[in-house]
């Protein structure tokens, strides 16, 4: 086991990816010889070349058309937008072409491009570089999409990735890029956690409590805090966006009968209105409480100076806790 950061998990994924599959190629602005925004590729263009790891225009459409082509061509190129913000240049080749070549040719065209995101907010930047839009990407039929929250799943996820047959938006939680765990970088990938599969990351009886990327650490701190006031909360990590994992959701929902649904994103018409709906409409008669949601507030991402005020912590989702144990 090594002790890593999210990105250098990321960084050591991406290497055994490049090391596997001489087809795997990365590209996006300032990923070679920088090592990108977060240095989550440093050090691979000196190791694969500039063939490999490329460094390209700021033109994020032009990246990802660019990598469409080479999808059909053999390659697996792995794109990185620099910043959540800047992906809706790339929106139409992505909901347009991207997701949909595979339908289009009945199978017989497969579209293995990856496309890193690195998103949400906490590090005080400008605006378009705080952003939360995976809903628009889940409502996308064609696309897979996921979100990683620690280094062992950002090491073994981003390689799934990279093997998929189909393209796949891959979510990094930018404030937690700097977190350390233990990493296990010789256990095989066939045996790790499936990338469709949620996680278990706390066990509990009273309430489950729902989130993804940057929200599932907060969300065990508020497991912890409501255990010591005798309330046990059950956390679970979806890390798939889409696909859901809803057998693990259902089954645990239907055990604890409440559930609290968190993201960063804006609660209204994000992911959870979504998974809230599914739950409803399956555990009805097992739910003791509404199913409460704890998200972002409906406006544009504010001034870094105001984001602790927009961003859901711990103590808005202890609060939603609370309610849902009131009724």
């Amino acid at each position: 086991m090594t002790t890593l950061t999210l990105s250098k998990a990321l960084n050591e994924g991406l290497r055994k990816a490049l090391e596997d599959n001489p087809k795997v190629i990365i590209m996006g602005e300032d990923v070679g010889k920088l090592g990108g925004v977060f240095r989550v590729t440093d050090g691979l263009q000196k190791d694969f070349g500039e063939d490999r790891v490329i460094d390209t225009p700021l033109a994020e459409s032009g990246i990802v058309g660019t990598a469409i082509g080479l999808a059909l061509r053999g390659y697996r190129p792995v794109c990185e937008i620099q910043f959540d913000g800047f992906v809706f240049p790339a929106f139409d080749q992505i909901v347009s072409q991207l997701a949909k070549l595979r339908l289009r040719s009945l199978g017989h065209i497969t579209m293995p491009v990856v496309i890193r995101i690195p998103f949400g907010g906490g590090i005080g930047a400008v605006e378009h570089h705080s952003e939360s839009p995976e809903a628009l990407f889940a409502h996308t039929g064609g696309l897979r999409v996921v979100a990683c929250s620690s280094p062992g799943d950002a090491y073994t996820m981003i390689q799934q990735s990279v093997r998929s047959p189909d393209p796949v938006i891959f979510f990094e939680p930018k404030r937690r890029y700097w977190d350390k765990a233990e990493v296990d970088l010789s256990a095989a990938l066939d045996e790790a956690t499936p990338l469709t599969a949620a996680r278990t990351v706390a066990q509990g009886t009273d309430l489950t409590v729902l989130a993804y990327g940057p929200m599932v650490r907060t969300c065990v701190e508020a497991a912890v805090a409501a255990g010591e006031e005798g309330r046990s909360l059950e956390v679970i990590d979806l890390r798939s966006l889409s696909p859901l994992d809803m057998d693990t959701v259902l089954a645990s929902v239907r055990r604890t009968g409440r559930c609290v649904i968190v993201h960063e994103a804006a609660v209204s018409g994000g992911l959870g209105a979504e998974i809230a709906a599914r739950i409803t409409q399956d555990c009805f008669y097992h739910l003791e409480a509404p199913v409460l949601r704890v998200g972002g507030f409906s406006t544009p991402y504010p001034p870094s100076r105001l984001e602790e005020h927009f961003l859901p912590d711990l103590d808005r989702v202890l609060d939603a806790v609370d309610r849902a144990l009131a009724y």
